[in-house]
């Protein structure tokens, strides 16, 4: 991954951007002290270069009905073709079966329950983020999707009990 040089304007409207993204070029600029157009420059490189990934509305999982974060730590089977079928796939087999670990990456990418994925370094593979409505909407997830996924082993829940820190902003040191 290549760095992008951020100058302190930069990290400026980066911060500004982090705390409100629906701001105008107009105001982004008074608070950076540029004119529009120098600073429109400066937010369109930080998209292209991928710095800005994107623009979204954050909400209020209560508010929605989804009360209940679970944090789901997953463990998958180590199968013993796992090292066949990444040997079958780098030397481009046409019918290669993804690994374990593909397969379930792909999986966790339709299942609406889980905001955020993480392959983790320690005991266990795979670190979910998981909003849902309630207990019983939690262990319906479990039970008739995670669970069922032939390649999950062992799973271990946690449950936020309360919201101490919340953000979405990265440290612009």
């Amino acid at each position: 991954m290549t760095k992008i040089a951020l100058d302190k304007t930069d990290r400026k409207i980066l911060s500004i951007l982090q705390a409100d993204g629906r701001l105008s070029n107009q105001d982004v600029a008074e608070q950076v002290a540029l004119s529009p157009s120098p600073c429109l420059r400066r937010i369109k490189r930080l998209e292209e270069a991928g710095v800005i990934r994107q623009y979204v509305a954050l909400l209020d999982p209560d508010k929605i009905g989804l009360g209940l974060l679970a944090y789901v730590n997953v463990r998958l089977e180590k199968h013993s073709d796992a090292a066949a079928h990444s040997n079958a796939r780098a030397l481009g087999a046409p019918n290669a079966p993804p690994s374990p670990r593909q397969d379930f990456a792909e999986s966790v990418a339709h299942w609406p329950e889980v905001v955020a994925c993480y392959a983790m370094t320690g005991e266990m593979d795979y670190l979910l983020r998981v909003h849902v409505e309630d207990m019983d909407h939690f262990s319906r997830f479990m039970m008739a999707t995670l669970l069922r996924h032939p390649a999950v082993l062992d799973v271990k829940s946690s449950f936020a009990l309360q919201r101490v820190k919340d953000t979405t902003a990265l440290p612009l040191v």
